[in-house]
This record gives structure tokens, C-alpha cells and sequence, in this order.
């Protein structure tokens, strides 16, 4: 279901040894020294008080414009309101025309490349230098940027010294330094002998007119100040009302970037400044100051859609890509061949260059929400992600997955599925717990892990003979079993029940659930999923439920979703509710009715944890487990590298891109090695299904997965 060219792009991205040592050592490493750059700020403060005043000004915006407008010509400045990229390219190219401009030199300005200055003024006979390091490589090589402040990080320095050498005639060493001096000298020559230089807008100040820019390298500096021309190419995006606000955009685009405190160079120009033009006559003039503000339908249609208007409150810091464990497999370049890459970069595609290439580079995303927590403007990425999914799902509906997810919601289809393939899997598991090969189509599921057979009697059969001797119950408890412990993990269903048993809880098993879902929502399909949040809703019967309790965070997201579904002050909107508010996570509803408690076998055991990604992010929970664990007797707790990194399952993400699920399994299971644990626990049977699938695969067999509630229904010996 990925296109093929997608897959293509992929595995080409995936061989490119270079990337994936360089991003992938930048990313490992970026968190913390991120955090380190974040000493003494208050991040969560910050990217709130960038949300509140970025969204001021796109709500404003029409306002902000005029006011720009107005204070820059008051100084000196020209200011064109384009409103269309065409516009913007048309105007540009005729005011190049007028000047008689021949040679540009240009800080990296990611608007410029969105209306793809550089191809249409070269195609005029004009020359046009890229100045900042890795845009300049990168021109050299023909190529995109990979990543939006490091472009050059899939090419090596003998890749670098080879491109020098045929651009300058001159040998080039292979080493880095001597790299940066060539680069230097052949800007030093295009810095003294442009005509015009080109900057884009890290922000835009109404109130005064204030353009600025953040560079490292002062190759900004140098194309504003150098050449007698100076255009600056930025969308309404960029726009905030006041000097003030833009402090706050400045505290965190460093930390969020490149972990800086600060960049080298923070440059503002207010409209024409005035510069010597003779060393002997002191000769003075005015500099030519323009402005073209990007005010294409693409931006109007973002500020008009409540869904995606926090895309305004990007600081196009990157910090969504140094995060994504996707990214840092594949890097930029199979996003598309534009300057937009990346979780935030999916959205701008689908806006502003392309829905087609949006279309298919949306399903890279994992959806492990990792990039909402580092984001600077306080965007939901991963949720306006689902958003353009369910925009592509209505449009143009893929006919096999909308054939899956219509069989998955019928419930008794689905069920009859299940069981009829409890018995056909007879010749793939031969006997064995586990499926370790798979054929044709199938075999992705099979790659770089085993896959668990089917249970041969599912739960709904027998949770009627489930013994329960609980003497004056405090209440009674629904259990949501979802697909894997009512026909996969049927023991771990078990333990819950024994658990919740042992701290005076009776549990039933409403035999009228589905799949809670979950994997329709995935894909868009939100028509499938409120089909089975209407069984569901049904079928629960949660008010005559004290609680109901999930030991899958997917299944308990999915659940707390169901409100949204229905319009508020309906029948199904109330019980939605109800179910919603009673719905809690195995682990966080037996901690808060009393699970913590000093017992167990005291039998020693090695126990780490790896946090599955709705429950640390979605439901907010990972003290919880981690107290139930510590304070199980015999149990010594070590928690592994990189804990809450994503296992790479996502569902039928591990089937759809097994390429890239895959190598990130691989780290995890690294970090699991090295924590030298004995046990792996975990709360998610997504996650179990990958992690002991990929343990299986390797033939590591003296490390066990087992979820929280069954190490808990272990040790206390209530199975």
C-alpha cells in the first residue's frame, strides 16, 4: 500500500552509509545536549508564550501586514504583498531586470526555495550563490537540503572535497577545516561582488518593520550588508506583533535547532539603512531595501482550517525531525524534493507544494508523538498529521485499506476471521508459539522478528470459567480486552483479571466489544472508527461499570477519543462520555485503587522498562508502572538508554514500511541488551508483539517480555 517510487526513495536513503552515521549519531545525541542547552529556561513556558503570540498575529494577520507595510517604507524600505508564489517569482525576476542584476549571493531562505528562485533567476542568466556552508554543498552536488538546518548531512568530507575541487579547479583535502577555508575564500570573492543579496525571515515585527535573521556561520551578515541591494523573502507566517514577542521566538529557536544557548549572528535590518559608498569621499546613500511577504491561497487555506492553524506557530527550528526515529533513518530527501522535510515539513508540503507527494510521505510518520514534545511553537505535529489523513481518506480513499478496515469493523466477520485463521496458521507455526516466516506479501511481518501465533481458543470463549473468588467487592470492573488479548495474549487477560481480583475488584467481560478502532483512526478512516466506537459504546455497557480497564494505551486512547465522534448534548455523545471517563489503563487504574504494596516472591529478577507511546504520551502515564515494579519484592529495577523511544510496531506500520521498523527495533533491542536486565516490561501488547518477536528472531531467549500486569500476577503468586 506505500507507493513503490516511496519505497524506492527509502531503501536508497536507508544504503547511504554516510547519513545514516551522520543523522543518526546527531540524533542520538541531540536530547540531551538539548536539554543541557535548556539550563535555567523554562521551555514549556517559552513555546507557550510563542503559541500565544504567533497565534495573535495570525489572527491578526491582515492587520500585521498593513503595519509592516507601513513602518518599513517609513524607513526606507519597498514592501511587495504577493499573493501567489508565481506573483512573488514574477515580481522578483522584474525587479532583477531593472537593477540590472547579474550576481545575487543568498543567506538560507527557505521561502525563496519554496517559489524556487534559484532555478527560475539562474534560467534568466543570472548567477545565484548559495553562501551558507551546506546550501552551498548541496548546489554544488544538484541537490535538496536533508535536513532543514543541517543540508548537507548525507554527504561525507572526501564527497564535500570532491565537489570543491570541480567547482574551484583546485585540489581539495579531504578535511574539514581546509573545507571551510575554501568556502570562505570563494565567498569572500561573491560576498564583495554581488549585486543584490537574498535573506529570508526568521521573524517579521510589525510594530517596527524589523526583519531578523539567526546565522552561525555570518555569511547573513555579510549578504545584508555587502551588496547594494538587500531582498528579504518571508510568508505571513513569519510575523509577530512586537520587538518583545520576538524574544521569545529567539530563546528557543538555538536551543530547539542546533542545542545553542544563542546563534554566532543575530541580524536586524528597519527598512533601508544608510552605508558608505567611497572610502575617500565618505560618500554616503541609502541601501535598496525590499521586502516580497509570501501571501499565497496555500498560507490563507492553513488560517482558515482550525485543524491546521498552529502550522503558524512553527519556528521551523527542526527539533520534530532530530526526534522522529523515522527521520533519523531516512533523513530529508524522501520527503520530496523541496525544503520541507519531516513531521512539520509533511504539513507544509501538503499546503504549499504538493497534496499528491503530502499523500504519500504522511504514512512515514510512526505516530509515536515524540515531536510534539520537543516542538517550539507547541504544534500537535503527529495529530494534524492523522488530520491529513482523514482529509486523504475522504478524498481519495485507498480501496484495500478501506476494504480492511470495513471487514475489521464488522465484528462478527472480523471474529469469524480470526478464528478461521486460530486453525490455518497450523503450517507456519508448526507447532511453535511463535510464526518465524511468512510468505510473499506477508513476509514483512516476518522481517527482523517472529510473530505470535493466534490463540486456538479466544478469551470471549472462556473468560466465562475464569475463576473469580473475591468476597465483598468493592465494585465491578469491564474489562476492554481489544483484538490481542482477546485472540492473541489470552494469559495476560488472565493476569489482569487475577490482579484486579487482589485488590477486591470483581471483572466482566462484555462479549458485545470490537476492535476499539484504533487502527481505522490510524489510516484516516474515521467513518470505520466511529462504527466501532458506536459497537462499542453499545456493547460496554459502561454504566453499569464502576471502571473500565485496558491493558493496551492504544485501545485506551482510542477509547477516550470515542466523545469526539459525536455531537455534544446527543445520546451516543453521553455515554461516549461515560465510557471515556471510566476508561483507564491497566497499570494507572490498579496504582490509584491500591495496587502499590511491598509483596512478592522475592525471587531476584533484573526488571527494565521501555515506554510504549500512547501511554507515556497519550495518557500521560510512566511513574505509575515504574512504582509498581520498584515495590515488588525481589524486583531490581534499571531502566534502560532511550526507555520511551518508539519500538517501531505503529500498528501496520511495521507491515507497511517493515524496512524502517525494523533497524529501529534493532536499537531498541540494543538498549535492552546493554541495560542487562533480565526481564523487559512493558504495557502495550503492540510493543510485546515487536520486542519479543525481535528477541525470538535473534534466538535470545534469556531475556523475557512480559507486561506489567503478568510480572505483578507473577510475583505475588495470583497465577
Amino acid at each position: 500500500m506505500a507507493s513503490e517510487d516511496l519505497k524506492k526513495e527509502i531503501h536508497f536513503a536507508l544504503e547511504n552509509a554516510t547519513l545514516g552515521r551522520t543523522l543518526g549519531n546527531f540524533c542520538k545525541t541531540y536530547p540531551a545536549r538539548r536539554e543541557k542547552s535548556y539550563a535555567g529556561v523554562d521551555f514549556e513556558k517559552t513555546r507557550k508564550k510563542i503559541a500565544e503570540v504567533k497565534s495573535y498575529a495570525a489572527e491578526h494577520i491582515d492587520e500585521m501586514i498593513a503595519e509592516f507595510t507601513t513602518n518599513c517604507e517609513a524607513r526606507g524600505g519597498h514592501v511587495y504583498h504577493a499573493k501567489s508564489t508565481e506573483d512573488a517569482m514574477e515580481w522578483i525576476r522584474q525587479l532583477v531586470k531593472e537593477k540590472g542584476v547579474k550576481t545575487i549571493v543568498k543567506s538560507k531562505s527557505m521561502a525563496s526555495e519554496e517559489i524556487k528562485m534559484n532555478h527560475v533567476l539562474t534560467d534568466d542568466g543570472v548567477l545565484v550563490q548559495e553562501t551558507d556552508l551546506g546550501e552551498f554543498i548541496i548546489a554544488l552536488e544538484g541537490n535538496t537540503p536533508v535536513h532543514m538546518v543541517m543540508p548537507a548531512l548525507h554527504l561525507n568530507k572526501e564527497q564535500v572535497a570532491d565537489l570543491f575541487t570541480d567547482y574551484t579547479k583546485v585540489k581539495n583535502n579531504p578535511i574539514i577545516s581546509e573545507e571551510v577555508k575554501t568556502a570562505r575564500r570563494v565567498m569572500r570573492d561573491k560576498f564583495t561582488h554581488a549585486d543584490m543579496g537574498v535573506s529570508g525571515a526568521n521573524v517579521a515585527v510589525a510594530e517596527t518593520g524589523t526583519v531578523f535573521t539567526m546565522t552561525n556561520e555570518g555569511n547573513g551578515r555579510m549578504v545584508g550588508t555587502l551588496p547594494p541591494i538587500h531582498l528579504y523573502v518571508f510568508g505571513i507566517e513569519k510575523f509577530v506583533k512586537s520587538l518583545s514577542d520576538a524574544r521569545y521566538i529567539f530563546k528557543a529557536l538555538p536551543r530547539n535547532g542546533t542545542a545553542q544557548r544563542i546563534t554566532s549572528y543575530i541580524s536586524m535590518y528597519t527598512g533601508a539603512c544608510e552605508v558608505t559608498t567611497d572610502k575617500e569621499t565618505d560618500e554616503k546613500r541609502k541601501k535598496d531595501f525590499y521586502c516580497v511577504i509570501l501571501d499565497d491561497p496555500g498560507r490563507r487555506e492553513i488560517l482558515a482550517e482550525p485543524d491546521f492553524r498552529e502550522i503558524f506557530h512553527c519556528i521551523r527550528c527542526g527539533a520534530c525531525l532530530d526526534v522522529c526515529p523515522a527521520f533519523a533513518l531516512v533523513g530529508g530527501h524522501v520527503y520530496g524534493s523541496n525544503v520541507y522535510t519531516g513531521g512539520i515539513g509533511t504539513m507544509l508540503t501538503h499546503f504549499l507544494v504538493s497534496e499528491e507527494r503530502a499523500a504519500k510521505i504522511q504514512n512515514i510518520c510512526l505516530q509515536c508523538g515524540r515531536c510534539n514534545e520537543v516542538c517550539g511553537g507547541g504544534l500537535h505535529i503527529s495529530d494534524m498529521i492523522m488530520k491529513l489523513r482523514e482529509k486523504n481518506m475522504k478524498e481519495k480513499p485507498d480501496a484495500l485499506k478501506k476494504f480492511a478496515l470495513d471487514a475489521v469493523s464488522d465484528r462478527k466477520l472480523f471474529h469469524s476471521m480470526l478464528r478461521i485463521a486460530s486453525v490455518a496458521q497450523g503450517m507456519f507455526t508448526k507447532g511453535e508459539p511463535m510464526i518465524r516466516h511468512l510468505p510473499m506479501f506477508l513476509s514483512g511481518m516476518t522481517k527482523g522478528r517472529s510473530f505470535p501465533a493466534i490463540a486456538q481458543v479466544p478469551l470471549r470463549d472462556f473468560f466465562h470459567t475464569i475463576k473469580q473468588d473475591v468476597k465483598n467487592p468493592k465494585g465491578t470492573i469491564a474489562i476492554f480486552a481489544g483484538c490481542l488479548l482477546d485472540f492473541v495474549y489470552t494469559d495476560l487477560a488472565r493476569a489482569v483479571v487475577a490482579d484486579m481480583n487482589s485488590i477486591g475488584y470483581k471483572v466482566e467481560m462484555p462479549l458485545g466489544q470490537a476492535c476499539c478502532g484504533c487502527p481505522a483512526t490510524n489510516m484516516g478512516d474515521t467513518e470505520n472508527a466511529k462504527k466501532e466506537a458506536e459497537i462499542n459504546i453499545k456493547g460496554m455497557e459502561a454504566e453499569k461499570y464502576d471502571y473500565i480497564v485496558s491493558a493496551c494505551p492504544s485501545c485506551t486512547h482510542q477509547l477516550h477519543l470515542y466523545p469526539t465522534f459525536f455531537e455534544e448534548g446527543t445520546e451516543m455523545y453521553k455515554r461516549a462520555k461515560e465510557l471515556a471517563d471510566k476508561a483507564y489503563d491497566f497499570c494507572k487504574l490498579f496504582y490509584e485503587l491500591g495496587g502499590v504494596t511491598e509483596t512478592g516472591d522475592g525471587k531476584p529478577v533484573k526488571i527494565t522498562y521501555h515506554d510504549s507511546c500512547h501511554l507515556k504520551r497519550s495518557l500521560r502515564v510512566s511513574k505509575e508502572q515504574r512504582e509498581l515494579l520498584k515495590n515488588t519484592k525481589g524486583v531490581e529495577f534499571v531502566e534502560m538508554n532511550d526507555c520511551d523511544n518508539c519500538c517501531g510496531f505503529g500498528g501496520s506500520y511495521s507491515l507497511l514500511y517493515p524496512e524502517i521498523s525494523a533497524p529501529i527495533l534493532e536499537k531498541k533491542i540494543q538498549n535492552i541488551k546493554e541495560s542487562g536486565a533480565n526481564v523487559v516490561a512493558l504495557d502495550c501488547p503492540g510493543c510485546l508483539m515487536q520486542i519479543k518477536g525481535g528477541l525470538d528472531a535473534r534466538g535470545i531467549d534469556d531475556i523475557k517480555v512480559k507486561h506489567t500486569a503478568e510480572i505483578i500476577a507473577e510475583k505475588r503468586g495470583l497465577i
